[in-house]
């Protein structure tokens, strides 16, 4: 499935903004595009049918982007991108604490927020057929979700993103700053709190014992590194 072929929401109470929104990716070859006016109306949308991206504004009456986010990452990783008239730094690592993938601030030229768009989608689009094997659960990359003791714990983009990095170095150190910049891009400073958050989450859906991770360890003052089985249980 090409880019254009995947289903955008986007989600914002202005009409007008969520019609000029819809408008950049119609012309640009998007045949999916899905609008919603509330966040209620986000979540239903959602429920019915995930889309591939969610393209999500902050400020909301009502229920706003932050909590529309935290209430869509009980049961969903779908890509997400969030708008705001605001840039503070605050509203930004608030969104990045809810799971969100990306930040734009309005005003915002077409070309970015395409451009941005489609970053996400090829970031989060998962390798096809990869299950990989781990002491006490199985991450299955293609469908975004971790098996452990009979569960299946979804895993959100970034949680995905930060998997797939550590997989790609099994064995090997994976510096703080590398692990930022992998989901957050190139301006990552400030993120590391956030990080760990992340790396909590993520060893509470495929530990044991999230306390004492076999998995993926702690190498203090440098990173983290992901330790696979010994052959017998290697990721096939």
């Amino acid at each position: 499935m090409s880019d254009t072929d995947k289903t955008i929401l986007i989600v914002d109470d202005e009409a007008e903004l969520r019609e000029m929104v819809r408008a950049i990716f119609t012309r640009a070859g998007y045949s999916r595009v899905l609008t919603a006016g509330s966040g209620a109306d986000a979540l239903a949308v959602c429920t019915a049918g995930q889309p591939d991206i969610v393209i999500l504004d902050v400020m909301m009456p009502g229920m706003d982007g932050f909590e529309v986010l935290r209430q869509l990452r009980q049961s969903s990783s779908v890509p997400v991108l969030m708008l705001t008239a605001r840039g503070e730094a605050e509203d930004k690592f608030t969104g990045f604490e809810c799971g969100a993938d990306d930040y734009l601030a309005k005003p915002f030229l077409p070309r970015e927020l395409l451009f941005r768009v489609q970053a996400i989608l090829r970031r989060t689009s998962p390798a096809a057929g990869r299950m990989v094997r781990l002491a006490a659960a199985e991450v299955d990359l293609e469908n975004a979700a971790a098996h452990r003791d009979g569960q299946v714990s979804p895993l959100t983009a970034k949680e995905l993103q930060l998997f797939r990095k550590l997989y790609e170095n099994a064995g090997r150190i994976v510096t703080t700053g590398a692990l930022c910049e992998a989901v957050c891009g190139p301006v990552w400073q400030g993120y590391e709190s956030t990080l760990a958050t992340h790396i909590r989450h993520l060893r509470e859906k495929i530990e044991a014992n999230p306390s004492r991770p076999v998995s993926i360890v702690t190498v203090k003052g440098l990173g983290y590194r992901l330790d696979l089985p010994s052959p017998k249980g290697a990721p096939r």
